[in-house]
């Protein structure tokens, strides 16, 4: 089956992003830039360097000083801050 071929029920293609962020790990500045594009969340860098001190932020690696977020590490951490789809305000989320 070529790619014509398939179901749209396969999912979405993935994002076409700029060749700084199509890496494997991100730097703090690339990583919220990041989150921005794909999935609309604005965070500052700081805010970033903030949760690594406090805990709640997206999981990292270091190497030496420098923290390195995976971008599945990044994937996880915005779908949960997101949350479900709801339809009304009143709805628990």
């Amino acid at each position: 089956m070529n790619e014509a071929e398939k179901p749209s029920s396969e999912g979405t293609p993935p994002a076409c992003l700029p060749a700084h962020l199509d890496k494997p790990r991100l730097r703090r500045e690339h990583a919220s830039e990041y989150l921005d594009v794909v999935f609309g969340i604005t965070i500052a860098p700081a805010t970033l360097a903030k949760y690594v001190t406090i805990g709640g932020g997206p999981e990292f690696q270091k190497v030496n000083r420098t923290p390195l977020y995976p971008r599945q590490s990044l994937d996880a951490w915005a779908k949960k801050k997101l949350g479900p789809l709801i339809c009304s305000s009143s709805q628990a989320g």
